[in-house]
């Protein structure tokens, strides 16, 4: 069972998430796309079959704690928006895909596995944002060797509006059941893709003024053969 609080209330909601699924090149460009492909070929990953794919992953890995542990440091994170299903309705909160590079190389799905997947406890309401939803921005930032840095920016126009993405996901309307939840999409990098010591995601609602945040520490553990 996840605990999210409603950040206009602080009302706690128990979720018990069954299915955990990541929208991958779920780009509403496609110049946007061909760009995120483009950076990971360059790290050796095969283009998709078909955009957007749906990546099944285990759904105890959505995580919302402030740590997390991966196996070599060949691992970093990306900002996106989360959609969490409740029996109170759509939720919206801000999550990390963070991904084994390595591992990617050779299979994106089994990637997606390796690491979890951090998602910040505070959230909205679907209803409350769908209706400027294209006035929301998100950002990430990278700390490594101590100083932060800008990682990615840019609006959510840059991907699938929510009612769309979940249409290709085979539903009628922008809702998820109970228990589901819903990793929507990245943002181009700013430079190359690269490990970090801690991760900071925000996703900003500027016709309210209202944000939420989430970071990250990750550990790194070693491999050992």
């Amino acid at each position: 069972m996840t605990t999210f609080y409603l950040a206009n209330t602080g009302e706690s909601l128990d979720i018990d998430i069954r299915q955990l699924v990541i929208a991958g090149w779920a780009g509403r460009v496609q110049a946007a796309i061909d760009e995120h492909i483009e950076e990971l070929k360059a790290i050796g990953v095969t283009p998709p079959s078909a955009t957007p794919l749906f990546y099944r992953v285990a759904a105890n890995q959505l995580a919302t704690a402030p740590t997390i542990q991966v196996l070599g440091g060949q691992t970093s994170g990306e900002v996106e928006v989360v959609l969490i299903g409740s029996t109170e309705g759509t939720l919206v909160g801000i999550g990390s895909d963070h991904t084994d590079r390595e591992a990617e190389a050779w299979s994106v799905a089994h990637s997606k596995q390796v690491c979890a997947k951090p998602v910040g406890a505070q959230v909205w309401r679907l209803d409350q944002v769908i209706d400027h939803w294209d006035e929301l921005q998100m950002a990430s930032y990278a700390t490594i060797d101590g100083q932060e840095a800008l990682y990615q920016e840019g609006p959510v126009t840059g991907l699938l509006h929510p009612a769309e993405l979940l249409k290709r996901f085979g539903l009628d309307k922008p809702e998820l059941a109970p228990g589901q939840a819903m990793l929507c999409g990245t943002l181009p990098v700013i430079g190359e893709l690269r490990p970090a010591d801690a991760f900071r995601m925000v996703l900003k609602d500027p016709v309210t003024g209202l944000e939420l945040q989430h970071r990250y520490d990750i550990q790194t553990l070693p491999v050992i053969a």
